[in-house]
Parts: C-alpha cells; structure tokens; sequence
C-alpha cells in the first residue's frame, strides 16, 4: 500500500469519527466545529511525513511549544468543565458556569488549544494549501465561538454576560 492510500484512509476513518462525533452531540454549534476538525485532521494527515523532521530546527521547536501549549489548555480545560461545571451527559452541558483556571481568562480555552493545536501542525509543514486550512480551522473556530456564546446566553442568561 502506498503512503498515499494510506493517508486517504486514515483521513476518511478520521472524518468518519469526526462526523460521528459530531452527529452524537448535535449542538448548533457541531457543523462549525466539523470544519474545525476536518481542517485539523486534513493538516495532520498532510504534514504525517515532516512531524520529526529536523526536530531542533527553529520552526519544529515552534511547532512543539504550540502543540503542548494546546494539549495543557485542552486537559486544563477539560478537568474544569468536569469538577467545576458539573455537566449532564458529555462536557458540552455544563450546569455550573466555571470561571476559574484558564476560563477566568479566556472564555473558549478548548478552542484555543485547537488554534494551538492547528499552529503547530501547521508549522511542521509550510504549504500554501496547509496555510488555507489554517485560516479554514481558525474560522470554522471562531464561528463555533459565536455561535455557542449565543447558547451560553441562553443556558446561563445573564451571568455569563457578566462573565463575558
């Protein structure tokens, strides 16, 4: 099998999980979030031949501090919305707002990490075409954000304007 069947079907089983995913959790916010990932996995997939190449170059070295920068806000971010936001069902439906930790100074801090995330598997390979699913993944971020501040506002009213 050639490297390029293989990075086809690992996209596809990975798209096949990300739509999964998102079909389980059926938030509004889950189509935005589905182009987030995608972009993410396509960067992934993309970029599997360059992940160790040169690892002591300036640009590797980047590459690694955004990554474990996106992995600590990520788990960071996770273990809150568990102890502190007490969900129902999955982490989406917290019935707590949780202002401490990293949400006491970014309101999306999962969403950051994924910026993070799509940085450093960015830098492991410059192309113009992992560029554009940078600015796809930001974007597709970004309009996740909006549209689950709008489900905030509505589940929390008006505490999590105040917290905005």
């Amino acid at each position: 099998m050639s490297g390029t069947t293989v990075s086809v079907i690992v996209f596809l089983l990975g798209s096949l999980g990300i739509l999964a995913l998102t079909l389980r959790l059926r938030s509004l916010h889950g189509l935005a979030r589905f182009f987030a990932f995608e972009g993410l996995l396509a960067m992934a997939v993309l970029n599997a031949p360059h992940w160790f190449e040169q690892p002591f170059s300036p640009r590797q070295l980047l590459s690694w501090a955004a990554l474990l920068l996106s992995a600590f806000l990520a788990i960071h971010g996770f273990i809150l919305l568990k102890q502190i936001g007490k969900p129902q069902g999955d982490f989406e439906h917290t019935t707590v707002l949780v202002q401490r930790g990293a949400y006491r100074y970014i309101r999306h801090p999962l969403y950051a990490s994924l910026f993070w995330l799509g940085l450093g598997a960015f830098l492991k390979g410059i192309t113009l075409l992992t560029g554009a699913l940078l600015v796809v993944v930001i974007a597709a971020r970004l309009a996740t954000a909006w549209i689950e501040e709008a489900e905030n506002i509505h589940h929390f009213g008006s505490a999590y304007e105040e917290y905005m």
